[in-house]
């Protein structure tokens, strides 16, 4: 059949589309065979080199080399090689019917926990009592001696254990404080206790010397825990009693903490590991009306530092005294008036020799320089803009087990104390540690809008 001129004229638009079709696709493939393959592109050779990343401008000063801050105890074959605990301090034997478990946890920088180890020591704890708990993420390196003291994590297990006789724990991993703070938790439930103490790390304690009746640092904590025994403590004239969650020493540097309330208000917020989680757990426990008495067991520094000779704690009398400092100290001691003082010793009256035949007294004139010196050592470290500048002391132990690079490490460190306060914020609605402030409640947590944006 012929076909009409106006039949032919339908069939153009669909040749016009098959060759605009077939137009883009043979340009297409042009296109792709014209362009250059990627290592081509700059026609230089030296783009075949391998990639390499930037280095940061990092210039690392390395930290000179720490001193033996208890060269006795570095000889010690046992503790008997060690001064005996000052006389006025010993623990009660048989040990005390309450049980006293201390924990200290420790991450880094081995003088300081030695320090506060051996402060608690010469003030009265029992050493079997005291836990420190090694959280420094390297597993059992301590404990086999591979790492060395320039190392930030490095302690000395068998100085700790067979010279002073404490116990240690380790953690598997790298904990944040309020992980520590839950594993004291757990250890105290699994063990049956109805309450514990906790110390931080950097601290130096001593006994109040100089009060009448005199008594340990210890014993006042241990008559702490009788006073919180009694069947009226807390009760009030309508015969209410109270509950309590902490008894704090000198904030919670040394606390006591009572298991069942803690374990009740399901323990630290976890996702607020560093600072902020001591305001949201303290917080929780005044929003459920939860005591948390002030006490005063002794004097408790907050330190940077370490004496240069913890050998001082055990106070002894040195075997050639400086006659000078022999009659102020003489003097001193046997007048009533001059050993009841609280003015501090003068910076030049010396410390107690290491060589030493007898016991000092006790309120001494070495006393009170020994508590003058850590008491300076407080007030540096409170008017340091980086107070916590003792954590970055040492930064060697390059290539032992499980290293970690000492600045990397702070810096991670820093982002996460920083997320986690911004989590509490977030959290509560409110920024600082006031969180009750803010009006809120038990049960508001992440159910509140935040409070600064109306303000």
């Amino acid at each position: 059949m012929p076909i009409s001129l106006r039949s032919r004229w339908a069939f153009l638009p669909l040749v016009l589309a098959l060759g605009a079709i077939s137009l883009y696709f043979l340009r297409l493939s042009i296109n792709r065979e014209a362009q250059p393959l990627p290592e081509d592109t700059h026609h230089s050779p030296d783009h075949d080199a391998p990639k390499v990343p930037i280095y940061k401008d990092i210039h690392r000063e390395i930290a000179p080399p720490l001193p033996e801050y208890f060269p006795l105890a570095a000889k010690a074959q046992s503790p008997a090689d060690l001064p005996p605990v000052p006389s006025w301090n010993k623990p009660p034997d048989p040990h005390v019917p309450e049980q006293t478990r201390l924990y200290i946890g420790f991450t880094r920088f081995w003088p300081l926990l030695q320090q506060v180890v051996v402060s608690y020591i010469t003030a009265g704890w029992p050493p079997e009592d005291i836990y420190v708990v090694e959280n420094t993420g390297t597993m059992d390196a301590n404990k086999r001696g591979f790492l060395t003291i320039q190392n930030p994590f490095y302690l000395d297990y068998h100085r700790l254990t067979n010279i002073l006789g404490v116990n240690i724990i380790s953690t598997p991993s790298l904990q944040t404080f309020a992980q520590l703070q839950n594993l004291y938790l757990s250890e105290a439930i699994n063990h049956n206790l109805t309450y514990y103490f906790w110390s931080h790390m950097d601290v130096a304690v001593h006994s109040h010397e100089d009060r009448a009746p005199f008594k340990s640092l210890y014993m006042r904590a241990v008559d702490v825990i009788r006073e919180t025994q009694s069947p009226d403590y807390l009760r009030n004239e309508e015969g209410v009693q109270q509950k309590w969650g902490i008894q704090f020493f000198a904030y919670d540097w040394l606390s006591m903490v009572n298991v069942e309330t803690f374990a009740s208000l399901g323990g630290w917020d976890t996702m607020v590991g560093y600072y902020g989680t001591d305001c949201d757990m303290y917080s929780r426990l005044s929003m459920n009306d939860v005591a948390q008495p002030v006490q005063d067991a002794g004097m408790i520094y907050d330190v940077t530092t370490s004496l240069e000779d913890l050998e001082v704690l055990y106070r002894r009398r040195p075997s050639t005294p400086n006659k000078e400092s022999e009659a102020a100290a003489a003097k001193r001691d046997d007048d009533p008036k001059e050993a009841n003082s609280t003015t501090p010793a003068s910076p030049n009256t010396p410390y107690l020799s290491t060589t030493t035949t007898s016991e000092d007294h006790l309120n001494s004139t070495h006393f009170h320089s020994l508590a003058s010196t850590l008491d300076q050592i407080q007030t540096a470290k409170r008017s340091d803009p980086e107070r916590n500048s003792w954590q970055k002391r040492q930064n060697g132990g390059v290539g032992e087990p499980y290293y970690y690079d000492p600045d990397g490490f702070e810096k991670a460190l820093q982002m996460t104390i920083e997320v986690g306060g911004r989590i509490n914020e977030e959290k509560w609605g409110h920024k600082g540690c006031d969180i009750r402030a803010g009006g809120v409640k038990e049960g508001d947590q992440w159910r509140v809008e935040h409070d600064w944006t109306f303000d």
